[in-house]
């Protein structure tokens, strides 16, 4: 499972067009629009018996946070753009939004943790990885016209409890099912 934002629709569908005309240049694995999200928690083994807990605790952490505006802009790679392995989109935020994703984070991991979930990932930085490269290689091009596209801006307003079916997709890809929404508060 993991916890993550899951923009609108229409934010994702301006994203996926973008990428369209671009995804037969390289034999990259393209991630499907359905599947794009912001990771705030990655939650490697959700026993039933935790689960209650864990959503209770989530609900808790999201309505600690406020709703923000954010948009989707730039891109990168991971590990780096030299050797990349996977090519993301970041996100646009003012400073007080940045500040909110942050703690909202830290409280998923935080909510997670104590209702006995391990943790996997490193540290959390806002992206929605967009495409996994077959084998590493240098991505300056890509990176280039990540940092062109700019997005409509939304608001950030929950956190989905997504559950992941490894290769139970289209050819073999996890299959995601969000299984709980956890509203954030609505700004005073």
């Amino acid at each position: 499972m993991f916890a993550a934002v899951i923009p609108p629709d229409d934010v994702l569908d301006h994203l996926d067009e973008f990428l369209d005309a671009r995804r037969e240049a390289d034999d990259f694995r393209w991630v499907p629009r359905e599947q794009m999200h912001i990771t705030l928690a990655f939650l490697a083994e959700v026993p039933e018996r935790r689960l209650d807990d864990l959503e209770e605790r989530l609900e808790r952490a999201a309505s600690r946070r406020t709703s923000f505006a954010a948009k989707i802009t730039g891109g990168g790679a991971f590990p780096n753009v030299g050797r990349a392995r996977a090519l993301w989109a970041g996100l646009q935020l003012d400073d007080p939004a940045r500040v909110e994703l942050g703690r909202l984070a830290t409280g998923v991991r935080a909510a997670a943790g104590k209702a006995g979930i391990a943790i996997d990932g490193a540290r959390f930085k806002p992206h929605l990885t967009v495409a996994r490269l077959r084998h590493p290689q240098e991505s300056t091009s890509w990176v280039r016209l990540l940092d062109a596209y700019v997005g409509p801006p939304f608001t950030v307003d929950s956190v989905e409890l997504v559950a992941s079916y490894l290769g139970e997709g289209p050819r073999n890809r996890p299959r995601y099912e969000a299984t709980a929404s956890f509203p954030l508060r609505s700004p005073a």
